[in-house]
């Protein structure tokens, strides 16, 4: 994983006044980018794809996809050969932020692993991360309320925070994430605890839905989940399929405004 400064930030990756401090925006920038990196993918790739967009969205220098198992979690993809070594180590070891992340349900960053509370928290799994040169790992869960189904993980190759700015978008690229991983042919998709029934196809044109579902979560503030449901009620109540009630999102035709 090489290393990789944020071009818009300030130190340990922190947005700088440039970059302003609206959500919404940022989010729907990143709802641009993750359109851009996804399209024209096959719904198998577009995990990988979006590791790599993740990458490039956020300061850090690599990023995989985990699915949570009745065993180890499933690998799924990886940015890098580099990022998906350090998912089997936690796989392997049975520790570290992704394997909280699951158990919590709710995000899980580990900002500096040479020293302090979180070498202290995973001693085993830090050491062998900064040996590969990982100093951070920021674990994000997949899934909706009632079911985390995987995580995103994303490593950084020195110690840092996220800001709310940057966290918010890792949220969004999680959220589609958890969406394509719907969209995974059945055949596809690794067997999951829990979650085989949340794991329906979506079909074709899963493009639109996807950065539909990411201007939602947006624009809401909310969950893929809650964004993929407003997205469907809103079809049903105009008699639309759900693929032209995400075209209308696209296009600004339609938009979701907070209650």
């Amino acid at each position: 994983m090489r290393p990789r400064d944020d071009p818009r930030g300030g130190p340990d990756g922190e947005p700088g006044r440039g970059a302003g401090g609206d959500l919404e925006v940022d989010g729907l920038r990143a709802v641009d980018a993750i359109a851009r990196g996804v399209r024209g993918a096959a719904p198998v790739e577009v995990p990988g794809r979006l590791c790599r967009v993740a990458v490039d969205l956020l300061p850090v220098t690599g990023a995989s996809v985990s699915l949570r198992s009745d065993g180890m979690p499933v690998q799924l993809s990886a940015s890098s050969a580099e990022a998906a070594h350090l998912a089997h180590i936690q796989a392997t070891l049975g520790d570290g932020p992704c394997q909280r992340a699951l158990e919590d349900g709710a995000p899980v960053l580990a900002c500096d692993l040479t020293t302090g509370p979180d070498a202290g928290r995973w001693p085993v799994f830090a050491q062998q991360a900064t040996a590969a040169g990982v100093r951070a790992v920021y674990a994000v869960p997949l899934g909706n309320d009632s079911v985390c189904v995987g995580t995103l993980d994303l490593y950084r190759d020195r110690p840092g925070r996220l800001s709310e700015q940057q966290l918010h978008v890792a949220r969004i690229v999680a959220g589609v994430m958890t969406v394509a991983l719907m969209a995974l042919p059945r055949g596809d998709e690794p067997e999951v605890a829990g979650g085989e029934a949340w794991l329906s196809g979506l079909g074709a044109d899963h493009d639109a839905v996807y950065q539909a579902v990411g201007m939602i979560m947006a624009q809401l503030g909310v969950t893929a989940d809650e964004a993929l449901a407003r997205l469907r009620a809103d079809a049903f109540a105009r008699g639309l399929t759900a693929l032209d009630a995400a075209r209308d999102v696209i296009t600004h035709r339609k938009r979701f405004d907070r209650d």
